[in-house]
């Protein structure tokens, strides 16, 4: 690759992270619950089943769940089972529970309670409301205690805590006020995007009285997206509380050639932000306005449609790379956990390079001679967002072959994310007045300066004028070698049968993740892959043998 538009793994990037100019303000939103938080560990229960040990459990933990006031009743009055989840795989077990009273869910008092492959309780956690019938007996709930009284002589305890439970409204009609309310506020509601019903809860909020309500919402994109969550007392039919779901929206924008993207983006006030709530811990993208310091920003619109062709592009295809890992790998982000994506888009002026920095992509505009705005490639942006992951993984030394190993895995990915398999790198983006040219090529790595066997392997010195021993220029002879093994053809007298774009990146994932290490050279890198492809396929396997070939034929062994 040529020495003045290299590719960066890493750089020094004066940033002082700004908390979004336009983040939606503090939540206004009443306490949801009157929650305690509950941990139990390593608990020996014995039965002949999980579901009998989960009662069993719960049975011995009552008291210390709930208050004295309900601890007398059946376990299975106060906590329902709502999900099972067995996990073959390690021989465990996992549940899902929810606090009732009366039969009826208690509002976001859920737990999970896990059985280890002994089957006995290796975690229970979750929240609970401790005191429900005291938050229902107070307030309204005693005037019908007194009702109750009256009718009865005495207090009836079973008619006056059933009546608590019981609705004077029926859920047909807790639908229609939460429409009505909506539909007062942005006119007549066009269809509805989810089946309207409502479900019947007690709402225990923070230091207020327990209430029997309804949960419905309306969710509609005719006159305007709405997306809301209301809470409708079930004896009076009042509205007590209610908030929007609607996080994110859908926007358009032209990205840096041109073509129109449809783009994931969150809605705050008047405004539209490019931030993805929907993917992983979120996908952001900033401006820093063409400097190198200072504060940046989120890219943001008074509409739906954005008119920032490069941040248009860093931020859809961020989402097109982490959907890529996620759908193929199950891979949740750079990371794996779910890891804040973040883009910075016009860095520096004229800046001819992108760069993954350990925290952010950075891209920079380009002089519009050398290159276009670098976000504008989907394999450039591929590149940049598996340098973290190789950072997260195998984290290779960015130096000599272990550095050009962090390249060429980079273009790897960046190729068969992009799905061109014209095997070339950044030719988007790269001499924007010249059409056919690129950073390099993969299938021929010498068009670029680069070699493709190890007998051209360049020694390069440990320096950035020596390209820090060769780590974009050497990034060729693997390259090479994945492209015959996806491809297949035959090079310096050795054939290679393709095994194709899925089943090569698939080996090679495995061995960047399991097997390399970050000082792991081109010998190590063979190893992995053909152990790799051992584990997929078999050590006889026609795509182990491919694997095989493909390294014999650019001479690494």
């Amino acid at each position: 690759m040529k020495k003045t538009a290299s590719f960066l793994l890493a750089g020094t990037l004066l940033l002082s992270a700004n908390t979004s100019i336009f983040a939606a303000g503090a939540s206004e939103l009443a306490p949801l619950g009157d929650y305690t938080p509950k941990m139990i560990t390593q608990t020996s229960i014995s039965g002949s089943s999980n579901d009998e040990k989960v009662w069993k459990f719960l049975e011995k933990q009552k008291r210390s769940l709930v208050s004295n006031g309900t601890a007398s009743e059946n376990v299975k009055d106060l906590f329902e089972i709502t999900k099972r989840e067995p996990d073959s795989k390690t021989g465990t077990d996992h549940y899902r529970l929810a606090q009732t009273y009366k039969g009826v869910p208690i509002y976001g008092a859920e737990q999970t309670l896990h059985f280890d492959k002994a089957g006995n309780v290796s975690l229970y956690m979750g929240k609970v409301v401790e005191d429900v019938y005291g938050k229902l007996n107070t307030g309204e709930a005693k005037v019908e205690t007194k009702v109750a009284e009256d009718v009865y002589g005495e207090a009836n305890d079973t008619t006056a805590t059933d009546d608590l439970v019981t609705p004077n409204i029926s859920a047909s009609e807790a639908v229609s006020i939460a429409e009505k309310d909506a539909a007062s506020k942005i006119g007549s509601l066009g269809e509805a995007m989810s089946p309207e019903q409502a479900k019947l809860y007690i709402y225990a909020p923070e230091d207020q009285d327990a209430r029997l309500v309804y949960v419905t919402e309306v969710n509609v994109l005719d006159p305007e997206p709405l997306r809301t969550r209301y809470f409708i007392d079930a004896k009076s039919g009042s509205i007590l509380f209610q908030y929007d779901l609607l996080e994110h929206a859908t926007g358009t924008g032209k990205g840096v050639l041109g073509d129109t993207k449809s783009l994931t983006v969150t809605q705050s006030g008047t405004r539209y932000l490019l931030r993805d709530t929907t993917r992983g811990g979120g996908i952001e993208t900033y401006t820093i306005n063409n400097r190198t310091s200072g504060s940046m920003s989120t890219v943001s619109s008074t509409s739906s449609v954005f008119n920032d062709p490069a941040a248009v592009d860093a931020h859809a295809y961020a989402a097109k790379v982490y959907d890529f890992y996620k759908n193929t790998f199950n891979r949740n982000s750079i990371d794996g956990s779910g890891m804040n994506i973040r883009s910075i888009t016009h860095y520096g002026s004229k800046y001819n390079n992108a760069f993954w920095n350990g925290s952010y992509m950075v891209y920079g505009d380009g002089d519009g001679k050398v290159f276009t705005s670098l976000s504008g490639a989907l394999d450039v942006v591929g590149h940049e967002m598996t340098h973290g992951v190789v950072e997260h993984t195998a984290n290779l030394e960015y130096m000599n072959q272990s550095g050009a190993l962090n390249e060429s895995i980079a273009d790897m990915f960046g190729s068969v994310i992009q799905g061109k398999n014209d095997w070339l790198i950044g030719e988007d983006v790269y001499t924007p007045g010249k059409s056919g040219d690129a950073l390099r090529s993969m299938a021929d790595p010498t068009l670029y300066g680069d070699p493709a066997h190890m007998d051209d392997y360049k020694n390069l010195p440990n320096t950035e004028e020596g390209d820090y021993g060769g780590v974009h220029t050497n990034s060729g002879i693997p390259n090479k070698a994945f492209y015959l093994l996806s491809s297949g053809g035959t090079f310096e007298g050795v054939t290679v049968k393709g095994i194709g774009n899925s089943q090569a990146i698939s080996i090679v994932y495995r061995a960047l993740t399991l097997y390399l290490t970050s000082t792991s050279d081109f010998a190590d890198f063979r190893a992995a892959m053909t152990q790799a492809a051992t584990d997929l396929y078999g050590a006889s396997a026609s795509q182990t043998t491919s694997v095989k070939n493909a390294f014999d034929a650019v001479g690494i062994f």
